[in-house]
């Protein structure tokens, strides 16, 4: 690189003392890169005069390609630097709708506004989708409900975020404090559907709780879900994290017992974060904290 930098000081100044002065080396020096140069190519680079220095057919070509070739080479490594300062740099996520709702702003605003040079770059999918950009190494790290398998996933659980039932506020169930697992049995029940991965966890309770499920419809938001309770289609199994989107008319009731789903912050096994990425999840973290 010292002798292809060199070259070009040379080949640009027509002249080895003013291109010496440019990179701040003396001029034996420059002839020594020079010549170390046209020997490792084995082709005469410049024509020598008393008065200036030209460059011969090949040195100019030489010439020609190099200064695109740097530029690009500046630029990679520009980026390469980047990467390598925590507190610069793009980073991309995915996160499920009702994080994306919930805790994403929050984490984005955040980092905004201690981390002016950090670029969120976020991606607001469904469970599935989530997992496959992780995976296929698409975004930085996802931010998702906690899935069934870790083999491929390094996991870190930032929150836990408990089951509400929403129903009309007429609703028999809707005067209850708390509403047992159990009461729902035979109910008219509007779901996530399975590619949410809260619905995994909900289908278990139901399970496991002896519910004899009745689901009607299956969205793909809470906030779909709660326009249908609205409309007097049946009630619905929400994180709590979705609450912020309930309307007068519905209300909120606890389940018990209480299940609760694992909000997870999930990157590829045995793959290191980047410092922009590692103070983008740690912020995602503080955040969780704060609203746990």
């Amino acid at each position: 690189m010292r002798q292809l930098r060199a070259f070009l000081a040379v080949a640009g100044h027509r002249h080895f003392r003013r291109a010496a002065d440019a990179l701040h080396l003396t001029q034996p020096a420059v002839s020594r890169l020079i010549a170390d140069l046209e020997g490792e190519l084995d082709v005469r680079l410049f024509d020598r005069t008393t008065r200036e220095v030209v460059p011969t057919e090949a040195g100019r070509y030489l010439e020609q390609a190099l200064g695109r070739v740097l530029d690009e080479l500046d630029n990679v490594l520009g980026h390469a630097r980047t990467q390598a300062d925590p507190l610069r740099g793009r980073v991309r996520i995915a996160a499920v709708p009702t994080l994306s709702a919930g805790l994403v702003p929050a984490g984005i605003a955040r980092c905004t506004a201690e981390h002016p040079s950090l670029e969120i770059i976020l991606r607001d999918q469904n469970q599935a989708q989530v997992l496959d950009a992780v995976r296929g190494g698409e975004v930085d790290f996802g931010l998702t409900v906690e899935p069934a398998t870790h083999e491929e996933f390094e996991a870190e659980t930032i929150l836990r975020d408990p089951f509400r039932l929403v129903c009309p506020a007429g609703h028999p169930l809707a005067s209850r404090k708390r509403v047992p697992w159990t009461a729902l049995s035979g109910e008219p029940l509007i779901l996530l559907d399975h590619a949410s991965g809260s619905r995994r966890v909900i289908d278990a309770a139901l399970v496991r709780h002896g519910v004899e499920a009745r689901i009607t419809l299956e969205v793909g938001h809470p906030h779909t879900a709660f326009r249908m309770v609205e409309a007097g289609l049946g009630i619905t199994v929400t994180p709590a994290m979705s609450l912020d989107a309930l309307r007068p008319g519905l209300v909120a009731l606890a389940l018990s017992p209480e299940e609760q789903r694992n909000v997870t912050l999930l990157r590829r096994r045995a793959r290191s974060l980047s410092p922009p990425a590692q103070t983008a999840w740690d912020t995602f973290r503080d955040i969780a904290l704060t609203l746990a």
